[in-house]
């Protein structure tokens, strides 16, 4: 049943539990009381849960490509956004009808990190309940751009190793051979892959390097050396009978 649901979960398509649409989050709590079903009563079987889940799959598969295809559809489906403030003054209007008090818009701005109404251009309320906010261009942080400076791109870096496993595939995307990543992780001290966390390679070409705490473990104690032991014979009270 769990890996029948989860199936079913990755059918419905990726969305995070902050981005369902009401259609969305009663279909999942549907398929999951239908779930929990048969394995709370006994006289249930399984085959009597599967097929009303697989419905209310193929029913929200079936809203979701409507809503792709239709715009009141979504609208009413998912909802609409709506502007809650624009050019600093709060819409109580807008408010009042989404019935959003002051308080969760207070709360949505300060996680925005916004502290005064006025800097802000406009404030959306999303269909999915978060709220989204344009500052004014007097109050928003400075760019390169806005100072007429040039970047570099930078783009993504490609792992080249994760957990010491190599990924083959991206180093012959990068035109590059297993001979050249040892060659480069033994100029950072790494002897074998396998003890390597993370290994990235960004589009300047430097290679970054996490080392597994086994390896760095191991790398300090044949730096410092074994640790003195004790025993029978050692130590300053051991001494020569004869003394």
């Amino acid at each position: 049943m769990y890996v029948f649901v989860l199936f079913i979960t990755r059918l419905m398509g990726k969305r995070e539990i902050g981005q369902l649409s009401p259609f969305d989050l009663v279909v999942a709590i549907m398929i999951a009381d239908l779930a929990a079903m048969p394995l709370e009563e006994r006289d249930i079987h399984i085959h009597d849960a599967v097929v009303p889940i697989v419905v209310l799959a193929a029913t929200e598969v079936l809203f979701a490509y409507i809503t792709l295809r239709s715009d009141k559809a979504r609208a009413i489906i998912s909802g609409q956004s709506t502007i809650v403030i624009r050019d600093g003054h709060i819409l109580e209007g807008n408010l009042r009808e989404l019935r959003y008090n002051l308080d969760d818009l207070l709360a949505g701005l300060r996680e925005k990190n916004v502290s005064n109404i006025q800097d802000v251009e406009f404030a959306i309320l999303e269909g999915s309940g978060r709220l989204s906010v344009i500052m004014k261009s007097q109050a928003r942080p400075v760019t390169p751009r806005d100072l007429g400076i040039t970047t570099a791109y930078e783009g993504l870096p490609y792992p080249l190793i994760t957990d010491g496993r190599v990924h083959y595939h991206h180093l012959d995307q990068l035109g590059l051979t297993v001979a050249w990543l040892k060659e480069e992780l033994e100029k950072k001290g790494v002897k074998d892959p396998s003890d390597v966390l993370l290994a990235t390679l960004d589009t300047a070409g430097e290679l970054y390097v996490a080392k597994k705490e086994r390896a760095e473990v191991r790398d300090l104690q044949s730096k410092v050396g074994p640790a003195p032991q004790s025993g029978p014979g050692s130590g300053p009270e051991a001494r020569n009978p004869e003394e």
